[in-house]
Protein backbone atom coordinates (compact mmCIF):
# COMPACT_ATOMS: atom_id res chain seq x y z
CA UNK A 1 0.00 0.00 0.00
CA UNK A 2 2.92 2.49 1.09
CA UNK A 3 4.64 1.76 -2.34
CA UNK A 4 1.37 2.32 -4.53
CA UNK A 5 0.38 5.03 -2.48
CA UNK A 6 4.24 6.95 -3.66
CA UNK A 7 3.33 5.98 -6.81
CA UNK A 8 -0.03 8.40 -6.84
CA UNK A 9 2.38 10.82 -5.05
CA UNK A 10 5.10 10.69 -7.72
CA UNK A 11 2.52 10.70 -10.64
CA UNK A 12 0.00 13.89 -9.06
CA UNK A 13 3.51 15.34 -8.90
CA UNK A 14 4.51 14.84 -12.39
CA UNK A 15 0.76 15.45 -13.87
CA UNK A 16 1.25 19.16 -12.01
CA UNK A 17 5.08 19.49 -13.33
CA UNK A 18 3.93 18.60 -16.80
CA UNK A 19 0.90 21.26 -16.44
CA UNK A 20 3.56 24.04 -15.79
CA UNK A 21 5.41 22.66 -18.84
CA UNK A 22 2.85 23.38 -21.20
CA UNK A 23 2.23 27.03 -19.87
CA UNK A 24 5.99 27.38 -20.30
CA UNK A 25 6.51 25.66 -23.15
CA UNK A 26 3.43 26.12 -25.33
CA UNK A 27 1.15 23.42 -26.64
CA UNK A 28 3.13 22.33 -29.51
CA UNK A 29 6.27 21.40 -27.77
CA UNK A 30 4.67 20.24 -25.09
CA UNK A 31 2.78 17.60 -27.03
CA UNK A 32 5.44 16.74 -29.15
CA UNK A 33 8.47 16.32 -26.63
CA UNK A 34 7.05 16.28 -22.90
CA UNK A 35 3.70 14.47 -22.83
CA UNK A 36 5.27 11.49 -23.98
CA UNK A 37 7.61 11.52 -20.88
CA UNK A 38 6.90 8.43 -18.39
CA UNK A 39 7.87 8.04 -15.04
CA UNK A 40 10.62 5.34 -14.18
CA UNK A 41 11.42 4.15 -10.65
CA UNK A 42 13.04 6.31 -8.15
CA UNK A 43 15.90 5.21 -6.27
CA UNK A 44 15.81 6.74 -2.82
CA UNK A 45 19.43 5.92 -1.64
CA UNK A 46 20.60 8.25 -4.65
CA UNK A 47 17.59 10.34 -5.26
CA UNK A 48 17.61 9.46 -8.59
CA UNK A 49 14.43 9.54 -10.91
CA UNK A 50 14.16 8.08 -14.15
CA UNK A 51 12.29 9.59 -16.99
CA UNK A 52 11.44 7.24 -19.59
CA UNK A 53 11.15 8.14 -23.53
CA UNK A 54 9.76 6.10 -26.63
CA UNK A 55 12.65 6.76 -28.77
CA UNK A 56 16.54 7.33 -28.48
CA UNK A 57 15.86 10.67 -30.56
CA UNK A 58 13.42 11.87 -28.22
CA UNK A 59 15.34 10.81 -25.10
CA UNK A 60 18.21 12.54 -26.26
CA UNK A 61 16.65 16.00 -27.48
CA UNK A 62 14.85 16.47 -24.13
CA UNK A 63 17.62 15.66 -22.30
CA UNK A 64 19.87 18.24 -24.20
CA UNK A 65 16.99 20.86 -24.07
CA UNK A 66 15.22 20.40 -20.86
CA UNK A 67 17.36 18.10 -18.34
CA UNK A 68 17.70 21.48 -16.33
CA UNK A 69 14.35 22.45 -16.40
CA UNK A 70 12.61 19.11 -15.61
CA UNK A 71 15.58 18.65 -12.81
CA UNK A 72 14.84 21.94 -10.73
CA UNK A 73 11.00 21.50 -11.19
CA UNK A 74 11.09 17.72 -9.61
CA UNK A 75 13.63 19.32 -7.06
CA UNK A 76 10.45 21.68 -6.46
CA UNK A 77 8.14 19.18 -5.96
CA UNK A 78 9.79 16.49 -4.17
CA UNK A 79 13.06 17.06 -2.52
CA UNK A 80 14.31 14.08 -1.73
CA UNK A 81 14.36 13.92 -6.25
CA UNK A 82 18.45 14.79 -6.09
CA UNK A 83 18.62 13.45 -9.73
CA UNK A 84 16.61 13.30 -13.07
CA UNK A 85 17.89 10.60 -15.76
CA UNK A 86 16.25 10.55 -18.96
CA UNK A 87 16.77 7.74 -21.19
CA UNK A 88 15.07 5.38 -23.59
CA UNK A 89 12.20 3.10 -22.63
CA UNK A 90 13.76 -0.24 -21.70
CA UNK A 91 12.85 -2.78 -24.31
CA UNK A 92 11.41 -0.07 -27.06
CA UNK A 93 12.62 0.07 -30.56
CA UNK A 94 11.73 3.13 -32.65
CA UNK A 95 8.47 3.18 -34.91
CA UNK A 96 8.87 1.39 -38.26
CA UNK A 97 7.69 3.73 -40.96
CA UNK A 98 7.87 6.90 -42.96
CA UNK A 99 5.02 9.11 -42.12
CA UNK A 100 6.02 12.61 -42.59
CA UNK A 101 2.25 13.80 -43.71
CA UNK A 102 1.64 13.89 -39.66
CA UNK A 103 2.54 16.78 -37.85
CA UNK A 104 1.57 16.44 -34.00
CA UNK A 105 1.06 20.09 -32.80
CA UNK A 106 -1.95 21.37 -31.60
CA UNK A 107 -4.77 22.97 -33.32
CA UNK A 108 -4.07 26.95 -33.07
CA UNK A 109 -6.71 29.91 -32.97
CA UNK A 110 -6.62 31.84 -36.46
CA UNK A 111 -3.94 33.98 -37.86
CA UNK A 112 -1.56 31.07 -36.85
CA UNK A 113 -2.32 28.03 -36.43
CA UNK A 114 -1.38 24.36 -36.85
CA UNK A 115 -3.15 20.98 -38.31
CA UNK A 116 -4.10 18.11 -35.83
CA UNK A 117 -2.58 14.92 -37.25
CA UNK A 118 -4.55 11.44 -37.99
CA UNK A 119 -3.40 7.90 -38.17
CA UNK A 120 -1.94 7.42 -41.38
CA UNK A 121 0.47 7.54 -44.70
CA UNK A 122 -0.82 10.31 -46.57
CA UNK A 123 2.84 10.43 -47.90
CA UNK A 124 3.07 10.62 -51.60
CA UNK A 125 -1.01 10.91 -51.90
CA UNK A 126 -2.30 13.37 -53.83
CA UNK A 127 -5.90 15.53 -52.74
CA UNK A 128 -7.98 13.74 -55.11
CA UNK A 129 -6.66 10.09 -53.96
CA UNK A 130 -7.19 10.97 -50.09
CA UNK A 131 -10.54 12.52 -50.92
CA UNK A 132 -11.54 9.48 -52.19
CA UNK A 133 -11.04 7.34 -49.53
CA UNK A 134 -14.44 8.31 -47.77
CA UNK A 135 -15.33 9.09 -44.45
CA UNK A 136 -13.67 6.06 -43.23
CA UNK A 137 -10.02 7.00 -45.12
CA UNK A 138 -7.75 9.59 -43.91
CA UNK A 139 -9.50 12.54 -45.76
CA UNK A 140 -7.69 15.85 -45.96
CA UNK A 141 -6.50 16.39 -42.71
CA UNK A 142 -3.69 13.67 -42.93
CA UNK A 143 -1.73 15.81 -44.81
CA UNK A 144 -1.65 18.45 -41.97
CA UNK A 145 -3.84 20.80 -43.40
CA UNK A 146 -6.18 22.58 -40.50
CA UNK A 147 -9.48 23.44 -42.77
CA UNK A 148 -10.48 26.45 -40.77
CA UNK A 149 -7.29 27.96 -41.96
CA UNK A 150 -7.49 29.77 -45.04
CA UNK A 151 -7.27 33.42 -46.91
CA UNK A 152 -11.22 33.74 -46.14
CA UNK A 153 -10.41 33.86 -42.24
CA UNK A 154 -6.97 35.32 -42.56
CA UNK A 155 -7.56 39.12 -41.54
CA UNK A 156 -4.94 41.12 -43.41
CA UNK A 157 -4.02 44.89 -42.52
CA UNK A 158 -0.66 47.34 -42.62
CA UNK A 159 1.64 44.54 -40.52
CA UNK A 160 1.11 41.32 -42.76
CA UNK A 161 0.25 42.59 -45.94
CA UNK A 162 3.51 41.61 -47.62
CA UNK A 163 3.43 38.28 -46.34
CA UNK A 164 -0.01 37.47 -47.19
CA UNK A 165 0.18 39.03 -50.78
CA UNK A 166 3.47 36.90 -50.84
CA UNK A 167 1.37 33.94 -49.54
CA UNK A 168 -1.10 33.92 -52.02
CA UNK A 169 1.22 34.59 -54.80
CA UNK A 170 3.22 31.59 -53.62
CA UNK A 171 -0.67 29.43 -53.95
CA UNK A 172 -1.71 31.07 -57.58
CA UNK A 173 -1.32 28.98 -60.89
CA UNK A 174 1.29 31.33 -62.04
CA UNK A 175 5.10 30.38 -61.34
CA UNK A 176 5.51 32.34 -58.42
CA UNK A 177 8.45 35.49 -58.89
CA UNK A 178 10.55 34.33 -55.59
CA UNK A 179 11.16 31.00 -54.37
CA UNK A 180 11.37 29.67 -51.62
CA UNK A 181 9.10 31.92 -49.48
CA UNK A 182 10.30 32.19 -45.99
CA UNK A 183 7.59 33.69 -43.50
CA UNK A 184 8.67 35.45 -40.33
CA UNK A 185 7.09 36.47 -37.53
CA UNK A 186 7.18 35.78 -33.61
CA UNK A 187 4.54 33.54 -31.70
CA UNK A 188 1.32 33.79 -32.53
CA UNK A 189 1.50 36.19 -35.26
CA UNK A 190 -0.15 34.48 -38.41
CA UNK A 191 2.78 32.25 -40.09
CA UNK A 192 1.24 29.45 -39.61
CA UNK A 193 -1.67 29.96 -40.71
CA UNK A 194 -0.32 31.18 -44.16
CA UNK A 195 1.29 28.21 -44.56
CA UNK A 196 -2.00 26.40 -43.92
CA UNK A 197 -3.75 28.49 -46.62
CA UNK A 198 -1.43 28.13 -48.75
CA UNK A 199 -1.99 24.62 -48.60
CA UNK A 200 -5.36 24.61 -49.14
CA UNK A 201 -5.50 27.53 -52.02
CA UNK A 202 -2.83 25.42 -54.00
CA UNK A 203 -4.72 22.52 -53.49
CA UNK A 204 -7.53 24.17 -54.79
CA UNK A 205 -5.92 24.92 -58.03
CA UNK A 206 -4.28 21.65 -58.46
CA UNK A 207 -6.55 19.40 -57.41
CA UNK A 208 -3.74 16.35 -57.53
CA UNK A 209 -0.88 18.35 -56.46
CA UNK A 210 1.48 17.09 -54.18
CA UNK A 211 1.86 18.67 -50.44
CA UNK A 212 4.06 17.80 -47.56
CA UNK A 213 3.04 20.31 -44.56
CA UNK A 214 5.14 19.15 -41.08
CA UNK A 215 7.22 20.72 -38.48
CA UNK A 216 10.99 21.11 -38.82
CA UNK A 217 11.10 19.02 -35.87
CA UNK A 218 9.07 15.77 -37.42
CA UNK A 219 11.50 16.30 -40.25
CA UNK A 220 14.21 15.45 -38.31
CA UNK A 221 12.74 13.04 -36.51
CA UNK A 222 11.54 11.30 -39.34
CA UNK A 223 14.85 11.06 -41.05
CA UNK A 224 16.38 9.90 -38.30
CA UNK A 225 14.35 7.30 -38.18
CA UNK A 226 14.27 6.53 -42.00
CA UNK A 227 18.27 6.02 -41.01
CA UNK A 228 17.98 3.59 -38.47
CA UNK A 229 15.66 1.55 -40.57
CA UNK A 230 17.42 2.27 -43.62
CA UNK A 231 15.30 3.87 -45.73
CA UNK A 232 16.67 6.86 -46.73
CA UNK A 233 16.64 6.31 -50.16
CA UNK A 234 12.53 5.95 -49.68
CA UNK A 235 12.52 8.85 -47.63
CA UNK A 236 14.43 10.94 -50.14
CA UNK A 237 12.09 9.77 -53.13
CA UNK A 238 8.86 10.60 -51.51
CA UNK A 239 10.20 13.92 -50.28
CA UNK A 240 11.18 14.80 -53.51
CA UNK A 241 8.29 13.73 -54.78
CA UNK A 242 5.94 16.52 -53.30
CA UNK A 243 4.92 19.70 -55.27
CA UNK A 244 4.34 21.95 -52.25
CA UNK A 245 7.25 21.72 -49.79
CA UNK A 246 5.59 23.26 -46.16
CA UNK A 247 8.11 23.23 -43.14
CA UNK A 248 7.03 25.16 -40.38
CA UNK A 249 9.39 26.66 -37.09
CA UNK A 250 12.63 25.90 -38.77
CA UNK A 251 14.54 27.24 -36.38
CA UNK A 252 14.05 23.89 -34.50
CA UNK A 253 16.47 22.18 -37.47
CA UNK A 254 19.28 23.00 -35.29
CA UNK A 255 21.90 20.18 -34.50
CA UNK A 256 21.67 17.13 -36.86
CA UNK A 257 23.93 17.85 -39.79
CA UNK A 258 22.81 14.78 -41.60
CA UNK A 259 19.14 16.05 -41.42
CA UNK A 260 20.09 19.47 -42.62
CA UNK A 261 21.90 18.35 -45.26
CA UNK A 262 19.39 16.40 -46.45
CA UNK A 263 16.96 19.43 -46.72
CA UNK A 264 19.25 21.41 -48.59
CA UNK A 265 19.50 18.84 -51.15
CA UNK A 266 15.84 18.51 -51.21
CA UNK A 267 15.43 22.73 -51.36
CA UNK A 268 17.93 22.63 -54.71
CA UNK A 269 16.43 19.48 -55.99
CA UNK A 270 12.60 20.86 -55.59
CA UNK A 271 14.00 24.79 -56.97
CA UNK A 272 15.39 23.02 -59.83
CA UNK A 273 12.53 21.32 -60.77
CA UNK A 274 10.25 24.27 -60.62
CA UNK A 275 8.35 22.89 -57.43
CA UNK A 276 7.13 25.58 -54.49
CA UNK A 277 8.89 25.68 -51.09
CA UNK A 278 7.78 28.10 -48.44
CA UNK A 279 9.49 27.97 -44.75
CA UNK A 280 8.04 29.42 -41.43
CA UNK A 281 10.24 30.62 -38.00
CA UNK A 282 10.23 33.15 -35.43
CA UNK A 283 13.45 34.93 -36.79
CA UNK A 284 15.46 35.74 -39.94
CA UNK A 285 17.37 33.70 -41.50
CA UNK A 286 20.82 34.49 -40.51
CA UNK A 287 19.72 34.98 -37.04
CA UNK A 288 18.92 31.13 -37.11
CA UNK A 289 21.20 29.24 -34.42
CA UNK A 290 23.27 25.89 -35.40
CA UNK A 291 22.11 25.56 -38.80
CA UNK A 292 25.12 25.63 -41.27
CA UNK A 293 25.83 28.44 -43.72
CA UNK A 294 24.67 26.95 -47.14
CA UNK A 295 21.49 25.92 -46.20
CA UNK A 296 20.96 29.79 -44.36
CA UNK A 297 21.57 30.90 -48.20
CA UNK A 298 19.09 28.92 -50.00
CA UNK A 299 16.29 30.03 -47.25
CA UNK A 300 16.87 33.23 -47.72
CA UNK A 301 17.83 32.98 -51.82
CA UNK A 302 14.12 34.16 -52.20
CA UNK A 303 11.43 36.38 -50.52
CA UNK A 304 11.93 36.94 -46.64
CA UNK A 305 8.43 38.16 -45.88
CA UNK A 306 8.25 39.63 -42.42
CA UNK A 307 4.85 39.45 -40.39
CA UNK A 308 5.07 42.58 -37.55
CA UNK A 309 3.00 42.74 -34.64
CA UNK A 310 -0.73 43.38 -35.09
CA UNK A 311 -1.30 46.95 -34.62
CA UNK A 312 -4.29 48.18 -32.47
CA UNK A 313 -6.28 48.47 -35.95
CA UNK A 314 -5.50 45.15 -37.14
CA UNK A 315 -6.27 43.85 -34.03
CA UNK A 316 -9.94 45.03 -34.03
CA UNK A 317 -10.06 43.79 -37.26
CA UNK A 318 -9.17 40.30 -35.89
CA UNK A 319 -11.87 40.53 -32.97
CA UNK A 320 -14.57 41.90 -35.11
CA UNK A 321 -13.91 38.80 -38.35
CA UNK A 322 -13.74 36.54 -35.00
CA UNK A 323 -17.81 38.17 -33.69
CA UNK A 324 -19.17 36.96 -36.77
CA UNK A 325 -18.93 33.22 -35.96
CA UNK A 326 -20.59 34.25 -32.37
CA UNK A 327 -23.78 35.87 -34.06
CA UNK A 328 -25.97 35.54 -31.08
CA UNK A 329 -23.53 36.51 -28.50
CA UNK A 330 -23.37 40.47 -27.83
CA UNK A 331 -20.12 41.60 -27.50
CA UNK A 332 -20.44 45.70 -26.83
CA UNK A 333 -18.00 47.90 -28.37
CA UNK A 334 -16.24 48.94 -25.65
CA UNK A 335 -15.37 45.27 -24.76
CA UNK A 336 -13.69 44.96 -27.95
CA UNK A 337 -11.59 47.99 -27.79
CA UNK A 338 -10.63 46.66 -24.52
CA UNK A 339 -9.28 43.64 -26.03
CA UNK A 340 -7.86 45.26 -28.68
CA UNK A 341 -6.12 47.63 -26.18
CA UNK A 342 -5.05 45.22 -23.62
CA UNK A 343 -4.06 41.88 -25.24
CA UNK A 344 -1.34 43.15 -27.34
CA UNK A 345 1.29 40.71 -27.74
CA UNK A 346 0.25 38.39 -30.18
CA UNK A 347 -2.98 37.09 -32.18
CA UNK A 348 -3.16 33.99 -30.65
CA UNK A 349 -3.95 35.14 -27.19
CA UNK A 350 -6.03 37.79 -28.22
CA UNK A 351 -8.53 35.63 -30.42
CA UNK A 352 -7.87 33.10 -27.21
CA UNK A 353 -9.06 35.38 -25.01
CA UNK A 354 -12.03 36.83 -26.94
CA UNK A 355 -13.01 32.70 -27.00
CA UNK A 356 -12.42 32.39 -23.75
CA UNK A 357 -14.57 35.61 -22.68
CA UNK A 358 -17.63 34.06 -25.28
CA UNK A 359 -17.37 30.67 -23.48
CA UNK A 360 -17.62 31.89 -20.38
CA UNK A 361 -21.14 33.74 -20.74
CA UNK A 362 -22.94 31.12 -22.78
CA UNK A 363 -22.03 28.40 -20.64
CA UNK A 364 -23.35 30.89 -17.30
CA UNK A 365 -25.75 32.81 -18.99
CA UNK A 366 -24.00 36.06 -18.03
CA UNK A 367 -23.79 38.99 -20.56
CA UNK A 368 -20.91 40.04 -21.74
CA UNK A 369 -19.39 43.27 -20.10
CA UNK A 370 -16.08 44.82 -19.50
CA UNK A 371 -16.04 43.55 -15.93
CA UNK A 372 -16.21 40.11 -16.96
CA UNK A 373 -13.79 40.25 -19.45
CA UNK A 374 -11.35 42.01 -16.45
CA UNK A 375 -13.05 39.25 -13.84
CA UNK A 376 -12.11 36.01 -16.20
CA UNK A 377 -8.99 37.01 -18.35
CA UNK A 378 -6.71 38.11 -15.64
CA UNK A 379 -4.10 35.76 -16.25
CA UNK A 380 -3.83 36.74 -20.33
CA UNK A 381 -4.62 40.63 -19.28
CA UNK A 382 -1.76 40.88 -16.96
CA UNK A 383 0.60 38.93 -19.30
CA UNK A 384 -0.09 41.55 -21.66
CA UNK A 385 -0.19 45.03 -19.47
CA UNK A 386 3.36 46.68 -19.99
CA UNK A 387 4.03 48.28 -16.50
CA UNK A 388 3.36 51.56 -17.31
CA UNK A 389 4.09 54.25 -14.23
CA UNK A 390 2.74 57.73 -13.64
CA UNK A 391 5.86 59.49 -14.01
CA UNK A 392 6.11 58.04 -17.46
CA UNK A 393 2.81 59.17 -18.07
CA UNK A 394 3.02 62.61 -16.48
CA UNK A 395 6.31 63.35 -18.87
CA UNK A 396 4.48 62.03 -22.22
CA UNK A 397 1.69 63.93 -20.91
CA UNK A 398 4.07 66.91 -20.75
CA UNK A 399 6.00 66.62 -23.99
CA UNK A 400 2.64 66.42 -25.94
CA UNK A 401 1.10 69.40 -24.34
CA UNK A 402 4.21 71.15 -24.16
CA UNK A 403 4.08 72.13 -20.62
CA UNK A 404 6.90 71.49 -17.91
CA UNK A 405 7.15 68.65 -16.14
CA UNK A 406 6.70 70.18 -12.36
CA UNK A 407 3.11 71.93 -13.49
CA UNK A 408 2.10 68.21 -12.63
CA UNK A 409 2.35 68.66 -8.85
CA UNK A 410 1.76 72.62 -8.80
CA UNK A 411 -0.80 74.68 -7.43
CA UNK A 412 -1.54 76.32 -10.54
CA UNK A 413 -4.64 76.30 -11.84
CA UNK A 414 -4.43 78.25 -15.75
CA UNK A 415 -6.27 76.10 -18.21
CA UNK A 416 -3.32 75.19 -20.27
CA UNK A 417 -1.88 73.54 -17.05
CA UNK A 418 -4.70 72.17 -15.45
CA UNK A 419 -6.28 70.31 -18.26
CA UNK A 420 -3.03 67.98 -19.47
CA UNK A 421 -2.74 67.63 -15.66
CA UNK A 422 -6.24 66.33 -15.27
CA UNK A 423 -5.51 64.00 -18.68
CA UNK A 424 -2.89 62.24 -17.15
CA UNK A 425 -4.65 61.80 -13.60
CA UNK A 426 -7.19 59.96 -16.16
CA UNK A 427 -4.25 57.62 -17.80
CA UNK A 428 -2.82 56.86 -14.73
CA UNK A 429 -6.51 55.45 -13.92
CA UNK A 430 -6.83 53.66 -16.94
CA UNK A 431 -2.89 52.49 -17.49
CA UNK A 432 -1.81 51.63 -14.17
CA UNK A 433 -3.40 49.76 -11.11
CA UNK A 434 -2.90 52.71 -8.58
CA UNK A 435 -5.71 53.18 -6.26
CA UNK A 436 -7.10 57.33 -6.60
CA UNK A 437 -5.54 58.12 -3.70
CA UNK A 438 -1.95 56.74 -4.85
CA UNK A 439 -2.32 59.05 -8.11
CA UNK A 440 -3.24 62.01 -6.32
CA UNK A 441 0.31 61.69 -4.44
CA UNK A 442 1.96 61.81 -7.75
CA UNK A 443 -0.06 64.56 -8.45
CA UNK A 444 1.68 66.98 -5.47
CA UNK A 445 -0.32 65.36 -2.99
CA UNK A 446 -3.74 66.02 -4.28
CA UNK A 447 -7.13 64.61 -2.66
CA UNK A 448 -8.76 61.27 -4.28
CA UNK A 449 -11.71 63.28 -4.83
CA UNK A 450 -9.89 65.37 -7.39
CA UNK A 451 -8.30 62.69 -9.46
CA UNK A 452 -12.09 61.05 -9.44
CA UNK A 453 -12.95 64.36 -10.75
CA UNK A 454 -10.55 64.15 -13.38
CA UNK A 455 -10.91 61.20 -14.59
CA UNK A 456 -15.18 61.32 -15.44
CA UNK A 457 -13.90 64.87 -16.84
CA UNK A 458 -11.70 63.25 -19.15
CA UNK A 459 -14.55 60.46 -20.05
CA UNK A 460 -17.40 63.14 -20.69
CA UNK A 461 -14.98 65.26 -22.56
CA UNK A 462 -14.10 62.22 -24.83
CA UNK A 463 -17.47 61.41 -25.74
CA UNK A 464 -18.15 64.87 -26.70
CA UNK A 465 -15.00 66.22 -27.36
CA UNK A 466 -13.47 64.95 -31.04
CA UNK A 467 -10.09 67.03 -30.56
CA UNK A 468 -9.67 65.57 -26.84
CA UNK A 469 -10.41 62.49 -28.12
CA UNK A 470 -7.92 62.68 -30.26
CA UNK A 471 -5.44 63.35 -27.83
CA UNK A 472 -5.82 60.77 -25.43
CA UNK A 473 -6.16 57.95 -28.54
CA UNK A 474 -2.59 59.84 -29.26
CA UNK A 475 -1.31 59.58 -25.89
CA UNK A 476 -2.22 56.08 -25.29
CA UNK A 477 -0.63 54.71 -28.84
CA UNK A 478 2.98 56.40 -27.29
CA UNK A 479 2.50 54.74 -24.17
CA UNK A 480 1.29 51.24 -25.03
CA UNK A 481 3.86 50.98 -28.21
Amino acid sequence: MKEEQEALDFAADWADISQGLRKDLGQQLHSQWIKPVQLGSFCKETGTLDLFLPTEFSANWVADRFSDRLSLAWKIARPDVRNVRISVLPGRRAMVGLRLGRDDGARRPANDGSAPSQPGDALGMTAAELGSMGPGGLGMASIGLDPSLTFTTFVTGSANVLASNAAQRMAATETPQFAPLYLKAATGQGKTHLLHAIGHAYLSAHPRARIFYCSAERFMVEFVQALRQNQTIEFKARLRGFDLLLVDDIQFIIGKASAQEELLYTIDALLAEGKRLVFAADRAPQALDGVEQRLLSRLSMGLVADIQPADIELRRLILEHRLQRFSPTHVPADVVEFLARTINRNVRELVGGLNKLIAYAQLTGQAVSLQLAEEQLTDILSANRRRITIDEIQRTVCQFYRVDRTEMASKRRARAVVRPRQVAMYLAKVLTPRSYPEIGRKFGGRDHSTVIHAVRLIEDLRTRDADMDGDVRSLLRQLES
